[in-house]
């Protein structure tokens, strides 16, 4: 039997699974994604940015992530930051040096970043922790890396990506030199340094290239010849900005959630379903 293409009778076994915060933060996503993660090909960063906090701990051996996907551990896996995700390069590099110093290999051969992914750069940090300030006691305590303003961008149409980086760089330089200018009419008191910023990215380039390739259409064809794919998400659902902080929108998170298929690989996990479940039930 099948639907619009889709054979119903076919074995689930290659079905994507996906992994989500169902609360606001520190759920435990990093130990389940670390048992699935051993057994995918492909471990992909779906959204966020490197506000993230999985550790993953092998035999004596403590890796903290922040944006690199949690398959990084797992040689035999290719981890993937996709195009939802942004990216601070220097947090990035500074990221893969302190696994590198703890056992990690072979990164360059193992990591895929989409071309079509944003680039937080320092501006867009200063910006968070001026609006977290201008909030005062409305805050919402983000951890100022550069995301929430990264984002807006992106929203605006008047963002970077990967592939501007990857492309002409005097273009490349122009978007920048606009965006800074940009958030400099905005906020009379933030101090860039354009020239330092612009000459780490020009050292960037020829070391992260070999990594940024499209991945939408890599992900097609890993899909395609049935790989095993773990999508590990970093933001809570009540910390998105489709459905956070309102019970209404928990109840309709739930509706959503049900259409998808989840692995819970543990008792506590069932348990967390369970709680869930009673939460969705009760009458507000």
């Amino acid at each position: 039997m099948s639907t619009n293409g889709i054979d119903l009778n076919k074995s689930n076994e290659n079905l994507v699974t996906v992994v989500l915060g169902a609360q606001w933060g520190d759920e435990g996503k990093g130990k389940i994604v670390d048992l699935i993660a051993s057994d995918a090909d492909i471990v992909c960063r779906c959204q966020g940015g490197n506000n993230a906090g999985h550790t993953v701990v092998v035999g004596t051996r403590e890796f903290d992530f922040h944006i690199l996907p949690s398959g990084m551990v797992n040689e035999n896996c290719i981890s993937v930051i996709g195009n939802g995700v942004v990216i601070h390069l220097a947090q990035l590099f500074d990221e893969v040096r302190k696994n590198e110093e703890k056992g990690l290999k072979n990164w360059k051969n193992r990591l895929i970043i989409s071309d079509r992914a944003h680039l937080v750069f320092d501006f867009h940090q200063a910006v968070d922790g001026f609006q977290e300030r201008d909030k005062g006691q409305k805050s919402l305590g983000t951890t100022k890396k550069g995301i929430g303003p990264t984002y807006s961008t992106k929203a605006n149409r008047i963002g970077v990506r990967m592939a501007d980086l990857m492309s002409d760089f005097s273009l490349f330089e122009e978007k920048y030199r606009a965006l800074a200018t940009s958030f400099q009419n905005q906020f009379t008191d933030l101090n860039l340094n354009v020239e330092e910023e612009l000459a780490r990215f020009r050292n960037y380039v020829e070391e992260i290239r070999p990594c940024v390739k499209d991945t939408v259409s890599f992900m097609y064809n890993c899909r395609k010849s049935g790989k095993k794919i773990l999508v590990e998400g970093a933001n809570a659902a009540m910390l998105d900005i489709d459905w956070y902080l309102s019970i209404c929108n928990f109840i309709e998170l739930y509706n959503w959630w049900c259409l998808y298929w989840f692995r819970f690989t543990t008792k506590s996990n069932r348990q967390c379903l369970r709680c869930f479940k009673s939460l969705y039930n009760k009458s507000w």
